[in-house]
């Protein structure tokens, strides 16, 4: 039986083939790291929950997208019912790092009027000596898309837990403030059957204080 939770996020993974987008989400879920990975047809789906807040657990839907161009049709069915997507490239490959403007513009024009909340993920720093993209060129990339960088790597077990939990985390602070909700037909966002109200942050915290006795 699943372990109650109150929301329940869907998460996409975008990026060329070969940057680690499965193996980042096999750490995550799994907590296991594999040299070898086939490369993946279509789109896999992976699940983990997190605690984000006291009494507030998510459930993460996360689909893991392949990078090949012939598989375009099928992934980009996923992206209007995804609210959280992590752009990853390959630190080690330059070309991956110059693609990722066109995966956010392609992933924009498939949801507009909406929205999708991003991170930008630089994987595989555990290769520092083959390094081709610098951290002040990935951050300013992340500054010119207004998201947040995080540099990753699955096989030393380096910010995959942060970099999951950071995009959640903004994911849920847009609901509080009311920015993202859930919407019939829409599968980014579902509630369960122990949804919390949300309020603002500081609405929040005038709750708190009223509470005590």
């Amino acid at each position: 039986m699943d372990t109650l939770w109150q929301y329940q996020f869907r998460i996409i993974l975008l990026g060329d083939s070969t940057v680690g987008k499965s193996s980042l989400l096999k750490r995550f879920t799994d907590g296991v790291y594999s040299d070898v990975a086939d490369p993946t047809v279509g789109v896999d789906f992976y699940a983990r929950s997190l605690d984000i807040e006291p009494g507030v657990k998510i459930k993460l839907q996360l689909w893991d997208t392949a990078g090949q161009e012939r598989f375009r049709s099928i992934t980009t069915s996923y992206y209007r019912n995804s609210v959280g997507g992590l752009l990853v490239f390959d630190l080690t490959n330059r070309k991956t790092f110059d693609h990722v403007r066109e995966w956010h513009r392609e992933v924009r024009e498939h949801i507009l009027p909406h929205h999708m909340v991003y991170i930008l993920i630089g994987h595989k720093s555990d290769l520092s000596r083959d390094r081709k993209v610098t951290r002040d060129e990935a951050e300013q990339l992340a500054a010119e898309l207004g998201i947040r960088y995080v540099e990753t790597s699955a096989k030393c077990n380096s910010n995959v837990e942060r970099a999951f939990e950071l995009l959640t985390r903004d994911i849920y602070e847009l609901m509080k403030m009311g920015e993202i909700s859930t919407r019939d037909g829409w599968d980014g966002v579902k509630s369960g059957l122990t949804a919390k109200v949300l309020y603002p942050a500081e609405e929040e915290a005038d709750r708190e204080k009223s509470c005590n006795c």
